[in-house]
């Protein structure tokens, strides 16, 4: 199943901006993953999707992230990329990226993203 490595996140003050990485397994002959997420999560709630890139390349974005967040990847070197800007105290959260439908691969260790103010 591989392994998902996060990182780029950060303390930063608000409106600042922050662009978050995600490692992703290389694909094999049975190993092919055609849609990835950009999830978060904060200490006792569920975790929640903030932004998706499908199959054909679409991208989907939570209300709150819509015109601030921009989801992309680089499947010349196995990565997805989270552009986090204008970013608010509301953000605040460990960031986590998985596929966007199960199954899912096992969640890495995730990168905290902290904003102040």
């Amino acid at each position: 199943q591989g392994q998902l490595v996060e990182s780029g996140g950060g303390l930063v003050h608000e409106g600042e901006s922050l662009r978050l990485s995600c490692a992703t397994p290389v694909p094999g002959r049975t190993f092919r993953i055609r849609a990835w997420s950009w999830y978060r999560q904060t200490p006792g709630t569920e975790r929640e999707l903030v932004a998706s890139i499908g199959p054909p390349g679409d991208t989907t974005y939570a209300d709150d992230a819509k015109g601030r967040f921009t989801i992309s990847r680089d499947n010349t070197v196995n990565m997805v990329y989270l552009q986090m800007n204008d970013l608010q105290r509301a953000d605040t959260a460990r960031y986590f990226c998985n596929t966007f439908t199960y199954p899912l691969l096992n969640w890495g260790q995730g990168t905290q993203v902290t904003v102040s103010s």
